[in-house]
């Protein structure tokens, strides 16, 4: 067989065909190679909106933190004194009942020497009770209020139809607060017997519309 044989016979429309297959092949593998590999800008893109998502938590519990702080120091400020205040009150306390220990008619004889100490024990406790305020420590006025067990304590119930039912009518120890906190609640008597809140109320609109 000669080589003109070997190149146009068979093996050589064979080989032609195989090349052209191997041409064919390569541009398709590459369009492949080229579809598989994703964006460069869509991976910029995914990565910068990550960053921001990042970003904006860290920022949002830095915020966060920063008023945490400030709300436990500013608390720090205005709860640090509450045992001394609570220890102080019961000074004022003890003011308080000596006073009321003496009567009208004593106050009313009493000599120049009684009747000083009397005026120095009460400029006593309201120098104390003002100093108390300056701190954030304020004095509850009860009487006349609806019965309140977040800032008051009931001893006992006074029989009164004059006013609404659970209405404070009486105030056996003072109480206070400091800040938003309660520092001591009031001991209070609550009245009994007369009409509930929401009757009084409704009545008192009736009333209102017959005059």
């Amino acid at each position: 067989m000669t080589d003109e044989t070997t190149k146009n016979g068979p093996d050589a429309t064979a080989a032609d065909a195989a090349a052209d297959a191997a041409v064919n092949v390569e541009p398709e593998a590459t369009e492949r190679q080229e579809v598989s590999q994703p964006d460069p800008l869509e991976l910029l893109k995914a990565e910068n909106a990550e960053l921001r998502d990042r970003y904006l938590r860290l920022a949002a519990e830095i915020d966060n933190l920063r008023r945490r702080t400030e709300r436990e120091v500013k608390d720090a400020k205005s709860y640090s004194v509450a045992g001394f205040a609570r220890d102080m009150l019961a000074v004022s306390d003890n003011l308080r009942r000596a006073l009321d220990a003496i009567s009208p008619e004593a106050k009313a004889t009493a000599d120049a020497g009684l009747t000083s100490l009397i005026e120095g024990v009460e400029m006593t406790e309201r120098s104390m009770l003002s100093a108390l305020e300056r701190h954030g420590v304020r004095k509850l006025e009860p009487v006349g209020q609806k019965f309140d067990p977040n800032f008051h304590q009931a001893m006992f119930e006074v029989p009164n139809a004059e006013v609404p039912n659970n209405t404070v009518v009486q105030v056996v120890q003072a109480g206070f607060t400091i800040g938003e906190r309660v520092l001591r609640p009031a001991m209070v008597g609550v009245a009994k017997g007369g009409p509930k809140p929401a009757e009084a109320e409704t009545n008192s609109v009736f009333d209102e519309k017959d005059a």
